[in-house]
């Protein structure tokens, strides 16, 4: 069970291994790294920017929905008479 279970673990690098990894990324990429970085930040930039357009618009429609459905009680008690019946009490 024990062997099973360890085929199933990941590996994590260590020290020497991140900084072997960071020596060969070096080598390779050499003086493209920075332009690299920049736009993998650009990239983060954006992706965050979306994610809070898209919460900023599921808020909108949360409240587009809600105003509805106000909209929607109050025209039903208009039409059954409900509210003539709340400003007599």
């Amino acid at each position: 069970m024990i062997e099973h279970m360890q085929c199933l673990g990941f590996w994590t690098p260590g020290p020497l291994e991140i900084i072997i990894i960071l020596v060969v990324a070096l080598l390779i990429f050499g003086r493209r790294l920075p332009e690299i970085a920049r736009n993998i930040g650009k990239s983060l930039t954006e992706f965050k920017k979306g994610i809070n357009e898209a919460k900023e618009t599921k808020d909108d429609i949360e409240d587009d929905v809600r105003g509805i459905k106000n909209d929607i009680a109050k025209e039903v008690k208009d039409a059954a008479g409900l509210d003539e019946l709340d400003n007599k009490d």
